[in-house]
């Protein structure tokens, strides 16, 4: 009878050995998990989470300011071709003679320049005439610049009429023009600024009930593949002052009573 109590005794013994031995075992399992952390499942639903709320957020922040950008970007494109077309407009004012609505001497020196450049690729010709007004001062002196203004006016008329689409007429300054003529021959050039002369001298003016008429004196220089500007405006200058020795006692202005 005592061997069965010592097998039950030997068992009690085991029992709370085996059990205190996996009571042991739990806990450190339990720590190593705990210092491990969350399983990576769960920690990917609460780590990503704030960074969807933030892009939710900056998309809505960019999707609120769009519309502001683009009425910026309409405002400045808006501004920007308002300047471009007071740029364009001030060009062409500093280009154009604000009396007589033609070019200047800025815009005609312009235009030749760019005609030289042509012939000389192109091998192409014309013709350089500078028209100087006979004694537009008297006028001014007699009647006042007014007169003056409006035989200047005439006269640009009359030389805008007479030359073709292609050609250009500027005036380079008070009572001097000058025209620039395409494909022109020396013989064709020098009659142009004959009829010219002709055209300027039979224009009339009445100015306080007196008839008035002006004259005009007209050089000539040929533009060519070797020609330049600048040497061609004084060549057709230094002509002119030549056509205006030989009318010299020509009559250039008559006043008589209406």
């Amino acid at each position: 009878m005592k061997k069965p109590k010592r097998a039950s005794a030997a068992k009690a013994k085991k029992g709370p050995k085996t059990s205190a031995g996996r009571s042991k075992v739990a806990p450190k399992r339990l720590a190593k998990s705990r210092a491990k952390g969350p399983a990576k499942g769960p920690a990917k639903g609460p780590a990503k989470l704030p960074a969807r709320r933030g892009a939710s957020a900056a998309g809505g922040a960019k999707g609120a300011m769009k519309p502001a950008v683009n009425a910026t970007i309409r405002d400045l494109r808006s501004k920007l071709k308002g300047a471009l077309r007071r740029v364009a407009e001030l060009e062409a004012a500093a280009d154009t003679d604000f009396l007589l609505e033609i070019p200047n001497r800025r815009g005609f020196e312009r235009e030749l320049a760019r005609a030289v450049a042509y012939m000389k690729r192109y091998r192409a010709s014309g013709a350089l005439i500078v028209l100087d007004v006979d004694r537009l001062k008297p006028i001014n002196d007699s009647f006042g610049h007014a007169a003056g203004d409006e035989v200047l006016k005439a006269i640009a008329t009359t030389l805008t009429r007479q030359i073709r689409a292609s050609d250009v007429v500027g005036r380079l300054g008070g009572d001097e023009f000058a025209l620039l003529l395409w494909n022109l021959s020396e013989t064709d050039a020098k009659a142009k600024a004959a009829a010219f002369e002709q055209a300027v001298d039979e224009l009339s003016f009445v100015f306080r009930g007196q008839h008035v008429s002006a004259g005009a004196s007209a050089g000539v220089a040929l533009l060519g593949v070797q020609s330049d500007a600048t040497r061609a405006l004084e060549d057709a200058d230094a002509a002119m002052y030549v056509r205006k020795a030989h009318r010299r006692h020509e009559p250039r202005i008559r006043l008589v009573s209406s």
